[in-house]
């Protein structure tokens, strides 16, 4: 039997981290078979459902990397791919178990179902113990009252015995015979609820493995009954660990950025989020933490799961994004920049050598594109906090006064239309530490006190020389005005 194994989306909103996960776990484990990945898309909540977010979702898995071998965009032989454009299907199927004795019309109301859960309730039963009135009810007097157009659901059911079966990631799992009434597989508007159509998709486009996160767990009772009454075979279950925030509840907007688009809106790599989403909750066999996709795919397989909850923590994805930024060329890494800044950006501006020298100084300090922005602002910031107390000591060193005036005097010589070499740099150093006998902290952290308004940061000679003359010019009055005083 050829390995396949579907992604299907509601397409009620974005894409979620969750489900973008899911769907890398899926993906993943089609190509490491041979098999296919299929992309089936649940729209039976017509009022929620957009095809703009059935578009956005398409658009957030192929830019993960995730390209379905099956889908509404690339039908095969078990098309159609989108649930209503199956509804038909999904009714002769109902019918075909009611043909079969498995299911059965109802025609109780929602008034009679609240005053039944109530009577239920009050001797202490399970409510769907009273779901059954119309079980063994005559078929051809049901179709007559249908006929009528009286108003009906379908229900399944329940064989009333317990299920059990083998999940590849949390092994044996059993239900008791009580934990389901007769379910309703059609609603009165003819549209089918998910467990349903959810099991006769799976079975009809030969689905051999489902992996989905431990919240469909319950779910699987329902469609075990359901394959066992289509006499089909089902599919292998995985349910893989839910994705919590830090507060250990399930991932949600609370806990910040969710869905896919933000990230690629925020200029995340998508090898980044494909190698972080992976990592949570699987484990590679050789413990690497940082690889791209297709150097995982022959090493995956369902074995290496874990049971526990996956923390998903923006942090970490930082420093995965900064590893995989870190992979770039000199050329990519800039092109990767200039795309996340703001067309006004200084940035742009800027030459082709000053943007490789940015490059050198900030390749190792940028986890995210746009924080680049930052660090350019402070290039050509030209206001000095003369209040911040770590300045005000730099400036407050007896050498201070005599470093700032020779470096005063060189910058003086310099045209403010050009830009400091970093051998100027070393020179002025150089010169201080031994003509001035300046040496250690005071020269260090002095110079760049003097230069910068500030007394930590990168390199100091790759920064001096891409920051213009003009402002550093600014930078020294403002710093002689502080040392006068």
């Amino acid at each position: 039997m050829s390995v396949r194994v579907r992604f299907a989306p509601s397409p009620t909103g974005y894409l979620h981290i969750g489900g973008a996960r899911t769907a890398l776990y899926s993906y993943l484990y089609a190509k490491a078979k041979g098999g296919s990945f299929v992309l089936r898309i649940e729209d039976t909540d017509l009022e929620r459902s957009k095809r703009e977010f059935e578009e956005s979702q398409i658009a957030d898995l192929e830019w993960l990397g995730l390209v379905a071998d099956e889908g509404p965009q690339k039908p095969g032989e078990y098309g159609p791919y989108r649930q209503s454009e199956r509804l038909e299907t999904y009714k002769e199927m109902a019918w075909e178990l009611i043909a079969k004795g498995f299911a059965y019309p109802c025609f109780l109301s929602k008034e009679e179902l609240d005053e039944l859960t109530v009577k239920a309730e009050a001797e202490k039963k399970s409510p769907h113990a009273y779901h059954g009135q119309y079980r063994d009810a005559d078929l051809s007097e049901s179709k007559k009252r249908i006929d009528s157009g009286e108003s009906y659901v379908i229900r399944f059911k329940n064989p009333q015995k317990p299920y059990t079966f083998t999940d590849l990631v949390r092994g044996e799992v059993s239900f008791q015979e009580d934990m389901v009434g007769d379910f309703v597989i059609l609603r009165a508007s003819g549209m089918p609820v998910y467990n349903f159509c959810c099991t006769v998709d799976d079975h009809l486009m030969k689905i051999s493995h489902v992996i989905r996160a431990e919240e469909h767990l319950n779910n699987t009772l329902r469609q075990l009954m359901l394959y066992e009454a289509f006499e089909a075979t089902p599919p292998e279950f995985a349910h893989v660990s839910l994705l919590v925030g830090e507060d250990r509840q399930k991932l949600s907007k609370r806990h910040g950025a969710t869905s896919v688009s933000q990230y690629k809106e925020q200029h995340y790599m998508p090898e980044a989020l494909v190698n972080y989403l992976c990592l949570l909750g699987w484990s590679h066999p050789d413990e690497t933490d940082i690889f791209e996709l297709d150097e995982i795919i022959s090493l995956f397989d369902l074995t290496r799961f874990s049971k526990s909850s996956a923390l998903y923590d923006v942090q970490k994805l930082n420093f995965f994004n900064e590893q995989h930024m870190r992979k770039l060329s000199p050329e990519q890494w800039i092109q990767k920049i200039e795309k996340s800044l703001s067309p006004e950006s200084l940035f742009h501006e800027q030459n082709q050598d000053w943007k490789r020298k940015f490059y050198e100084l900030y390749q190792e300090k940028i986890q995210v594109a746009p924080e680049a922005q930052g660090k350019v602002d402070e290039i050509f910031q030209e206001q000095v906090n003369l209040q911040d107390e770590d300045l005000k000591e730099a400036l407050s060193w007896e050498s201070t006064p005599a470093l700032f005036q020779h470096i005063s005097d060189e910058l003086a010589e310099v045209k403010e239309d050009e830009n400091l070499s970093v051998e100027s740099v070393e020179k002025w150093m150089g010169h201080l530490k031994k003509e001035l006998k300046i040496k250690g902290k005071p020269l260090f952290m002095g110079t760049r006190a003097v230069l910068t308004g500030q007394t930590h940061g990168p390199d100091l000679k790759l920064l001096v020389s891409l920051t213009p003359v003009s402002v550093l010019k600014n930078r020294l009055s403002q710093v002689a005005q502080a040392l006068v005083k």
